[in-house]
């Protein structure tokens, strides 16, 4: 029964979300999601994972451009204050433990994004993260597909659909280049338009390129962000159809905490996972040079400011435990669309024990 909306012209508000009706309604995804997370919990541990919990609040919630933190304030004893963050990802304090000596770790995180929320968004989310020390990225990618079919298993579906897209969870991932993808969905030659290590990237070129294939772009664009726009309007929406996708061999500007492909390094060994156009994971073989990360860093907090007139501090302590952790290689998974279609939820916060709060 919908609750009262007295003094609104706009009618009956819906329901919310502890409402028994609804809940009873939600209760069937809400059950598949823990079933899934058990299945998961289990696969890993049965690979030699140590389950591990890291801190929400953080020095620093990551430093890429277009992420955005929520910002608290730590109170110490004597009434002192310093500045907080609730993490986007457990990324950093993850490593530290690879550094510390763990070799193969995994967290369920409670993360926190600001300005997401959508039908695949959601302001705060869970996180599935790993890491394997001393093994290449791609053993990420038999991971992916393990957990894929681990989740399907658990959700007692043998499709995963959503918004008209339907994958096979239990078929074997596709892996594409992203040369391949940009030839495939946008009639692009990407290899073309890659900048060479050291030089500066050719906007314009790639501005004209994608106009040639009626991607509207922006005079003050960077390469970046015409790459970005080409993936999201041509490429990702038939990302993961039939089968999921593996997408890989990103360029190295497009890959902040990747580490260069040894053979190409104009390349990445970063990797995304997709089903029914829908991004699932992001994986890297992780970069562990601290003299890097902090260019990467810097670069990365200077283009934010640019765009948004703020930028989020270096973890010093994270880039010290760079110079000692281990080759590594490690994946984030939102947990909560693997569950949306695992069992075959329409949005995201059906799958969400108590979302979020609107305002």
């Amino acid at each position: 029964m919908a609750v009262s909306n007295s003094g609104s012209s706009s009618g009956p508000a819906p329901s919310p979300w502890w409402s028994p009706a609804v809940h009873a309604d939600r209760r069937p995804f809400l059950m598949a999601r823990a079933r899934a997370r058990a299945a998961i919990r289990t696969w890993l541990e049965a690979e030699g994972f140590t389950e591990v919990e890291t801190p929400v609040l953080q020095v620093s919630p990551g430093n890429e451009a277009h992420l955005h933190a929520f910002a608290t304030r730590l109170t110490a004893p004597d009434g002192t204050a310093s500045p907080l963050y609730l993490r986007t990802s457990p990324e950093f304090a993850a490593k530290k433990l690879l550094a510390a000596g763990e070799e193969r770790i995994f967290e369920f995180a409670r993360v926190f994004r600001n300005r997401e929320r959508g039908m695949a968004h959601h302001p705060e989310f869970t996180m599935l993260e790993w890491y394997r020390t001393g093994a290449p990225y791609t053993r990420l990618m038999d991971d992916c597909a393990a957990l894929l079919a681990a989740a399907g298993e658990a959700g007692g579906t043998r499709l995963f659909s959503w918004r008209g897209r339907s994958c096979d969870p239990f078929a074997a991932p596709e892996r594409l280049t992203l040369v391949a993808a940009f030839e495939r969905h946008a009639g692009m030659d990407l290899e073309a338009l890659l900048p060479a290590p050291g030089a500066a990237p050719d906007a314009a070129a790639f501005a004209a390129a994608a106009a040639d294939r009626g991607i509207r772009t922006a005079p003050d664009d960077s390469w970046a962000d015409i790459f970005s726009r080409v993936l999201v309007e041509k490429i990702e929406p038939r990302l993961g159809e039939g089968r999921a996708t593996i997408l890989t061999d990103y360029p190295v500007s497009e890959a902040a905490l990747a580490r260069p492909k040894p053979e190409d390094p104009r390349l990445a060994e970063r990797f995304e996972l997709y089903a029914c156009g829908l991004e699932l994971a992001n994986a890297f073989g992780e970069l562990t040079d601290p003299d890097e990360q902090r260019r990467r860093f810097e670069a990365d907090m200077a283009l934010k400011a640019r765009l948004y007139g703020e930028r989020y501090p270096i973890d010093a302590d994270f880039l010290a435990a760079l110079a000692v952790m281990p080759q590594a290689s490690g994946c984030a998974l939102g947990f909560d669309r693997l569950a949306m279609l695992a069992s075959g939820a329409r949005r995201i916060e059906d799958v969400l024990w108590a979302p979020v709060a609107s305002g």
